[in-house]
């Protein structure tokens, strides 16, 4: 069995936590509240610290530092991060399901995520190219 099958998100070691990252980029688009509804809009806006040709952090060890924003997702109840993509690997092993296909700890490929349209690097742009965050709200179909 693998690790992710047998372990607990809070017994995982910091390497297998890192590994069910799968670089898709989407927990690093910047977020609307709804301060009525509590409803959390994406956007297709990312932080200026992110690759888009890699959907990982350029400066990933100080990144909340750098950012105050950004969360170690690790440092946290995952009860509490119903914002989270639905086709993130943290929430859906906290939730109980399994890992999709095109996950690489499954596929064997970093490019099944591209591969399989989950990606962001197709259609994100970074903070500094944007004056609204409103203008760039997006919605999925997941």
């Amino acid at each position: 069995m693998n690790f992710w099958e047998t372990k607990k998100l809070s017994e995982m070691t910091t390497e297998e936590w890192e590994s069910l990252c799968d670089n898709c980029g989407k927990c690093c688009l910047h977020k609307l509240e709804d301060e009525d509804t509590g409803d959390i809009y994406f956007t297709s806006v990312v932080c200026n610290l992110i690759d888009l040709d890699t959907c990982r952090c350029t400066r990933y060890t100080e990144r909340t530092q750098l950012v105050p924003e950004c969360l170690d997702l690790k440092q946290h109840d995952f009860a509490e991060y119903n914002w989270l993509p639905a086709t993130c690997a943290y929430r859906l092993l906290s939730d109980g399901e399994d890992l999709p296909s095109w996950h690489p700890l499954l596929s064997k490929s970093a490019e099944s995520v591209q591969d399989a349209g989950v990606s962001i690097s197709s259609y994100a742009m970074k903070e500094s190219e944007i004056d609204d965050l409103e203008d760039h709200i997006i919605e999925w179909l997941e």
